[in-house]
């Protein structure tokens, strides 16, 4: 689907793009900043990917329920809300919730807009078809909670997106520095301030340390899933027994070796415990068949 025209409204763009960059300028150290930049303004243009995802793993999204846990800028709520999705945007920082409208307005979209936490989603039970949840597990004060609340409104046959920070990843996804979280918190923490890494000066009201955001292993993760009745898949895994991520060059062959050997999932599976910084997963409930989807 071709991304509709905005309605043109220079105050409103020059609103939009104001509160945009009053998030933004702690970042400043990033190499592609003007890009990144770019990409936060006209967020919803970018989203072609997840909405592909969404589909491979939940089906057409045109027509259902999407809630949108931590729609943080609002791109991925606003892009599916423009493909025929009936979204709801949950987002615990008000300032966001105000960008997302503004984004919304762009396209005259009437799109719900909640203000609040993840830990306690003022929504009712079975409420969503499909739940997306990204880059937010890190970030509340109760994982399991959020985990609880988030099979409360999913409904029966209703299928969850999320991800989950890799407690062991070799280079931290937030910091982009390596090492960090191979060492103890508090040395952390000296070398991102060392480095003009840390989020000191931002406007963010709950600025997190990396002491106090929430990082999982993959297998503590799902325990914790499976203590609230959920089965969990990671997609990498799936794509790569079905085949559906091929690579070029050196990448390549290495995978086919592994692949013809059997030694494909031994070898991603410690990537993943050791080097993969962001889990991708799919969560479906429990209901005693546990193939992989």
């Amino acid at each position: 689907m071709t991304m509709p025209t905005p309605h043109p409204d220079d105050e409103r763009e020059a609103q939009l793009v104001a509160r945009i960059d009053a998030w933004l300028g702690h970042m400043t150290w990033r190499p592609d900043y003007d890009a990144w930049r770019a990409g936060r303004i006209w967020q919803e243009r970018h989203q072609a990917a997840r909405l592909a995802l969404i589909a491979r793993h939940a089906g057409a999204f045109a027509g259902r329920r999407v809630l949108d846990v931590g729609s943080g800028m609002g791109g991925l709520a606003v892009a599916l809300a423009l493909h025929g999705a009936h979204v709801t945007a949950l987002e615990y920082h008000r300032p966001y919730c105000d960008i997302i409208r503004l984004r919304a307005a762009r396209y005259a979209l009437a799109l719900p807009i909640v203000n609040g936490a993840g830990e306690a989603l003022p929504l009712p039970a079975n409420s969503a078809d499909i739940v997306l949840c990204w880059d937010v597990v890190e970030h509340v004060q109760d994982p399991l909670a959020l985990l609880a609340e988030l099979a409360r409104v999913m409904s029966p046959d209703g299928v969850m997106l999320l991800t989950v920070i890799n407690r062991l990843a070799f280079r931290d996804p937030h910091y982009h520095l390596p090492w960090l979280n191979w060492m103890p918190r508090r040395w952390a923490e000296w070398i991102i301030e060392r480095r003009g890494r840390s989020k000191r000066g931002a406007a963010f009201r709950d600025m997190q340390r990396l002491s106090q955001m929430h990082y999982f292993t993959f297998a503590g993760f799902v325990r914790c899933a499976r203590a609230h009745g959920l089965l969990v898949d990671d997609i990498g895994e799936l794509a790569l027994r079905r085949g559906e991520r091929r690579a070029g060059g050196l990448k390549g062959r290495l995978r086919d070796i592994l692949r013809r050997v059997g030694l494909l999932m031994p070898a991603y599976r410690l990537y993943r415990l050791l080097f993969q910084g962001t889990f991708e997963l799919v969560v479906r409930r429990d209901d005693g068949d546990a193939a992989a989807t």
